[in-house]
This record gives structure tokens, C-alpha cells and sequence, in this order.
């Protein structure tokens, strides 16, 4: 991965639709008003701007359904956009305990994936705020769980981050 890229962590449940999703056999289900994914066009339109933007999966989505599934569920313009998920099935290969993973906070998971890419640009999306120090709040666009992107607070503030990050070169 070029060390210029500039990435965006993205969650699904809270960001693209509201985080009120449960995972069954059937596959996800919504149990609030809207549809799964109502709120992706947003975030194509947004990036559209943002051409050097790519997308890395920060959803337990992922873990349960697999990267390809997962993957599957973006439309097809977010989906040339990524790249990768902080969530690897080869992660839980020997571990006496797949909840190794699970019991590590979302920021951790992030900041695991970018040491070690080595990424010096990269943002979060997401509306799991949990255990996030302090001193990295700069990474982090925090949602609200039943709005995500529906929002047009956290439209605005994505959009300027986008650009602060995107203007940042090596």
C-alpha cells in the first residue's frame, strides 16, 4: 500500500444506516425505520471529492459474514474503493480464543491495522466512540448511532477532515 494513501475506517451499523442491525442466519436485518445502506449514497457523493480516498472495512460485519459478503453490501461505487477491513479470517487461525479480537475496542482494531500499514492519513467514521485516547480524537468523526450519516453535522465534518487529511502529502 503507497504510504501517501489516505484512508477512511468505515463502520456500517450507526454510519450507514441506523445501529439498530442483527445479524441472523438470514442474513442482516434492520429493526428501525429506513433501509440497510440508506445512508451510502451520501458517503459516494462525498467522496467523489476525494478521489485518493480509499476505504478500509472497521465493521464486525466482517467477522461475522465474512469480508467478501460484507463487502457485497456496499454499493458498487464504495465498493471499488476499498481496499481491506481491520478483520482478517486468518486472524482467528490457532487462537484458543476467537473473542481475542471481539474484546478489543474499535480503536484498537484501527490502530492495530495502521501501524501495521504504516499509515500517516487515515480517519474513522464510526459511532463506536469506546476507549478512543485522547490524543487521537483528530482521527476519529464520531456519529450519532440512530442518524450515521444521515446527519448533516457529521456530513459537514466529514467533508472537512476529508479535506484536511487529502491536502496532507507523504
Amino acid at each position: 500500500m503507497p504510504k501517501n494513501t489516505h484512508i477512511l475506517f468505515l463502520d456500517f451499523d450507526g454510519v450507514l444506516h441506523p445501529d439498530a442491525v442483527y445479524l441472523s442466519r438470514q442474513g442482516p436485518t434492520l429493526k428501525a425505520e429506513g433501509t440497510l445502506f440508506m445512508w451510502a449514497p451520501i458517503l459516494a457523493r462525498l467522496l467523489d471529492d476525494f478521489p485518493t480516498t480509499s476505504l478500509v472495512l472497521s465493521t464486525s460485519w466482517v467477522r461475522h459474514l465474512g469480508y467478501k459478503r460484507a463487502l457485497c453490501y456496499l454499493p458498487r461505487e464504495l465498493q471499488e474503493r476499498v481496499i481491506g477491513a481491520t478483520w482478517h479470517s486468518s486472524m482467528a487461525k490457532g487462537w484458543t480464543d476467537e473473542n481475542q479480537w471481539d474484546g478489543k475496542t474499535r480503536y484498537d482494531q484501527i490502530c492495530r491495522y495502521a501501524a501495521r500499514s504504516q499509515l500517516r492519513h487515515w480517519i474513522a467514521l464510526d459511532d463506536d466512540v469506546q476507549d478512543w485516547a485522547k490524543g487521537s480524537a483528530q482521527h476519529l468523526i464520531a456519529c450519532a448511532p440512530d442518524l450515521g450519516l444521515g446527519s448533516t453535522q457529521t456530513q459537514t465534518e466529514l467533508r472537512k477532515r476529508l479535506g484536511e487529511m487529502c491536502s496532507q502529502q507523504g
